[in-house]
């Protein structure tokens, strides 16, 4: 049989390094596949975020590779061995659980999936080139940042997540622009009708965004009407994505319960999923807050049942 691991941890964000900190002090001795976290990237969404301000602990903010370095050495320090690998799939159907990783298969009484979800894109070039320099695709974590205070903006979606972006920008920016490819809004008519309500928001229907203009920020961006193919420029500070999250879960093979956003279904208000033994945290099974502090409690939450639930197997 091999060596059969307590706990494997898949995914190497807040949630997966909070997890795996709470369950190596468990003396459960833990086990991180650090490459399948969001986007494939080792330390998730936050390698790729500049300033974090809104992580408790850190009063002068703190860059997303540094917050990830820090939770990665306290994880190492605790005794987590961690396989910079993807998981390319898992059998949940018997036990112990296998794990498949570069040709290797590795057992565990207890898996934790933490690997995070990806914020849909444009797919332009632009778009990865201003990334982080005007370019977001979290209002809450990005928009009370000097560049874009008493800026004018801009948010593309038309649902309610681009609604509720668009009205907290408003805080801090001195107009919000919606931008939706259609005519009509998908949101709820409540969000929409508190955006069209709000002074400070304004709506840019049945466009597109062709190029978004910068050299070190973005200054603009060039708009495409999808009826009259008429291109205009419009000069905005910043470009917000709101078209939707994708959780990566498409690697579960769907052994686990996922809703129809393709997010892992937990229970009892915790960490549990559809399989005994299976626990879930952070993005891949919040679709509300996504957030790098709830994230990281989840962690904690997954860390705690997955150890109370290896008591009750006397393991």
């Amino acid at each position: 049989m091999g060596e059969i691991e307590k706990v494997i941890i898949i995914g190497s964000g807040p949630a997966g390094h909070t997890a795996a900190i709470y369950s190596a002090r468990a003396n459960l001795r833990p086990l991180m596949f650090e490459g399948f976290s969001a986007g494939g990237v080792p330390g998730g969404q936050l390698m790729i975020t500049t300033d974090i301000e809104n992580f408790p602990g850190f009063p002068g903010g703190i860059s997303g590779p540094a917050l990830m370095d820090n939770m990665r050495k306290q994880s190492e320090r605790f005794g987590t061995r961690i396989v910079t690998q993807d998981v390319e799939s898992v059998d949940l159907a018997r036990r112990p659980f296998v794990v498949r990783s570069e040709g290797e298969e590795h057992k565990a009484q207890a898996v934790i999936v933490a690997t995070g979800a990806s914020a849909r894109l444009l797919g332009i070039e632009s778009e990865k080139r201003l990334w982080n320099r005007g370019v977001s695709a979290c209002a809450t974590c990005d928009g009370a940042l000097p560049i874009f205070r008493n800026k004018e903006l801009l948010v593309v979606g038309g649902g309610d997540t681009a609604m509720e972006e668009a009205t907290f920008l408003t805080r801090f920016a001195s107009k919000v622009w919606l931008l939706h490819r259609r005519e009509e809004f998908r949101a709820s008519r409540i969000m929409l009708e508190r955006a069209r309500k709000n002074a400070k928001i304004g709506f840019l229907t049945s466009s597109v965004i062709e190029e978004i203009e910068g050299g070190e920020e973005v200054t603009g961006v060039r708009l495409r009407n999808v009826a009259t193919k008429v291109v205009t420029h419009k000069a905005v500070a910043g470009v917000f994505m709101a078209i939707g999250h994708q959780p990566n879960t498409a690697w579960l093979g769907g052994q686990l319960e996922l809703n129809e956003a393709g997010y892992v279904v937990t229970r009892e208000r915790g960490t549990k999923t559809s399989v005994e033994g299976v626990f879930a945290c952070g993005d891949v099974q919040d679709h509300v807050y996504r957030q790098a502090v709830s994230a990281a409690g989840s962690g904690c939450q997954a860390a705690i049942d997955a150890e109370r639930w290896l008591e009750t197997q006397g393991a």
